[in-house]
């Protein structure tokens, strides 16, 4: 369904004070109450902003400090933060979606239109892998909703989330989405959020609940990477025990960097001045132990483990057993938390009685030893036969049944 037929069905938008493409600044707490998530967070926890302040003393202006402001396009310029994002996206296009009726698993044309093809250049690939940088990188995704006649959903199109404004009204509970100059019923722009915080109409992602911290990281990698250009640091030092004047420092000064410039040619000092080369080694002029310490922040920030940002922990020894153990953990306690909010999305869109889940098996699948030895011990207690346990590896051929598959008097 076109947008323009879409549309149609919206109403035009009420004044906001805050525009669509408002990035979220820490400690922002003007606005109407879907503007101050953190401000909320915080008071859920007991902490408050007290009312006095200390009295600035007269004739002392304190300078003016800006709150940290960092956009998802800045902090992806991180290679913490990119990385990030990229292991959500590339964990969550492993995981095919399945669709359910009574029990029963849909297939071919039972299979309800936006989970198989969600729209003509959308494939679920493309659908899951937007909705999880969305939500990653904005805490909040939109998903359009197209329509047949008979008020079916037939598609679906991800919308840039810097554009779309979520409205939650605090006398009923209802939510709409502000996109367009219009506001936008649930069943015609579906929004989904990543961390719910109660009485407010936006989610919250891990760049704007920790924008300060990431504000550091890039500072940080800026700052290293001016380090030899711009940060005021002499290549060495001149130095004598004689005293001399500013005029006579100034003229020796030149005359060194004149001279020994990349093709000035060989040094002459005299005065009783030696030259002291400062030297640096390439970590120190990286500051690699603050920014490896940043990369393990942001890996909190979104969850991922260590390894998985190819991060060391210093004292870590990882196995085999400790990375599956991780990865499981990862999917559990991170991965799940945007694969649920997609699941529960699409069952509210689709036909009612059919539920989406995704099918997690592949990407939990057991090691082969391990799988063999549960089917072994599934056989032995009577809880299926060999011929179900070659069903679930996938096994069809007729030449791998046995005789245990034939039961015996």
């Amino acid at each position: 369904m076109s947008d323009t037929l879409i549309q149609a069905t919206g109403t035009p938008a009420a004044p906001s004070a805050r525009t669509a493409g408002d990035t979220y600044k820490p400690g922002r707490e003007s606005g109407t109450p879907h503007t101050r998530p953190m401000a909320s967070l915080a008071s859920l926890f007991g902490f408050h902003r007290a009312e006095t302040r200390t009295p600035i003393p007269a004739g002392i202006t304190p300078p003016a400090r800006e709150a940290a402001l960092i956009t998802e396009r800045g902090a992806l310029a991180l290679d913490s933060v990119y990385r990030a994002v990229s292991v959500l996206q590339a964990a969550g296009k492993q995981i095919s979606l399945d669709a359910w009726r009574d029990g029963s698993q849909l297939e071919g044309r039972d299979m309800p239109t936006v989970v198989a093809t969600p729209g003509p250049d959308l494939t679920p690939t493309a659908l899951i892998a937007e909705t999880i940088a969305s939500l990653a990188l904005r805490g909040n995704a939109y998903w359009l909703i197209g329509r047949t006649g008979d008020g079916r959903a037939n598609s679906l199109r991800v919308l840039d989330p810097t554009q779309c404004l979520p409205v939650l009204d605090v006398n009923t509970g209802e939510r709409t989405v502000q996109w367009r100059a219009r506001t936008w019923k649930p069943d015609q722009i579906r929004h989904l959020r990543l961390t719910y915080i109660p009485g407010e109409a936006a989610g919250l992602g891990p760049i704007q609940a920790c924008a300060r911290s990431l504000q550091g990281a890039t500072e940080m990698a800026t700052y290293a990477a001016n380090w030899t250009s711009g940060a005021g640091v002499p290549t060495g030092v001149l130095s004598t025990e004689q005293p001399i004047t500013a005029a006579q420092a100034a003229d020796a000064k030149r005359a060194w960097n004149e001279s020994n410039s990349q093709r000035g040619g060989v040094a002459v000092i005299g005065a009783g001045l030696k030259y002291s080369p400062l030297h640096l080694t390439p970590s120190e002029i990286q500051f690699l132990e603050s920014r490896a310490f940043d990369v393990l922040a942001v890996g909190r920030m979104f969850g991922i483990p260590a390894h998985m940002l190819l991060a060391a922990v210093n004292g870590s020894s990882l196995t085999y057993q400790n990375i599956n153990d991780a990865a499981t953990d990862f999917i559990r306690w991170t991965l799940m938390a945007y694969l649920r909010e997609i699941e529960d999305a699409l069952t509210a869109i689709v036909p009612r009685g059919t539920t989406v889940r995704f099918n997690l098996d592949a990407i939990l699948r057991a090691t082969p030893a391990a799988r063999m030895a549960t089917h072994k011990t599934a056989i032995d207690a009577g809880i299926y036969t060999p011929d179900y346990a070659r069903r679930i590896e996938g096994i069809t051929d007729d030449a791998a049944k046995t005789d245990k598959d034939t039961p015996h008097d």
